[in-house]
């Protein structure tokens, strides 16, 4: 956290009040290269735990995630259906998997559809306005039209950077975000972006965690969840098509 405090942390902090059980909303189970050990140490201490949104492999619990791949497919085949052949993709860093899965599903769709994923069209960042701004700065300097962003801040980052090199959002660059986060209606344009099933995957989450402090076993795999493309007004038709 910003005051210094790490995860395992509060791991121990939560084993120390004796807690039932652990739903993890995010966290360093989705980073290949981040420390584990507290994690496996929640396992040996057989305390229920369930992860919330992709996790990496060998970590023996149950998950709940969205489906990455669906979220791609569908930004990807909606910047194409709008004309847009230069699409760039602005994701988190290189251990995160969610933004691995991100990156597999946008190679394989634009294979699908007749093109490919140019490595130079492809950028990395951490999840932040400011991270996406400059991210997006160096692929609208490559000439990409169109961005598929892995967050909505990300996205927010994408549309300053066109602005300030004097592009229009979405007549000259077409901008998708991910999560459909709160207030993502209220900004200018209101943005395009993929909305993750939050409430159900929260209740499945719960009912995970319920299930396994009542004494009973659940599928240690992942349920993976329907994401919903939402559009807005920060993608439109490519300039020219």
């Amino acid at each position: 956290t910003k005051g210094g405090v790490s995860e395992a942390d509060y791991v121990e902090l939560l084993l120390q009040q004796q807690v039932s059980g652990v739903v993890f909303a995010g966290g360093l189970f989705a980073q290949a290269d981040a420390p584990h050990e507290h994690y496996r140490l929640l396992a040996e201490r057989r305390i229920p735990v369930v992860l919330v949104n992709a996790a990496i492999e060998g970590l023996d619990f149950p998950c709940v995630a969205c489906d990455d791949a669906v979220a791609v497919e569908q930004s990807w085949r909606h910047l194409v259906s709008l004309g847009h052949e230069r699409i760039g993709l602005v994701l988190g860093p290189a251990d995160h998997i969610p933004s691995r899965r991100k990156l597999a599903a946008a190679e394989r769709t634009a294979k699908a559809l007749g093109s490919e994923l140019r490595p130079e069209f492809v950028e990395r960042s951490m999840f932040s306005l400011e991270g996406g701004q400059a991210a997006a700065s160096r692929l609208l300097e490559r000439g990409v039209t169109g961005i598929v962003c892995a967050s909505d801040p990300l996205a927010l980052g994408a549309v300053r950077a066109a602005r300030r090199r004097g592009l229009s959002v979405p007549r000259d660059v077409s901008v998708v975000g991910y999560d459909d986060s709160a207030f993502m209606t209220c900004t200018e344009p209101p943005l395009t972006t993929v909305r993750q099933p939050i409430e159900a995957m929260g209740r499945a989450a719960v009912e995970l965690l319920s299930t396994q402090i009542e004494g009973s076993d659940v599928p240690h795999s992942e349920l993976l969840f329907e994401p919903e493309l939402v559009v807005r007004g920060s993608t439109a038709q490519a300039a020219g098509a």
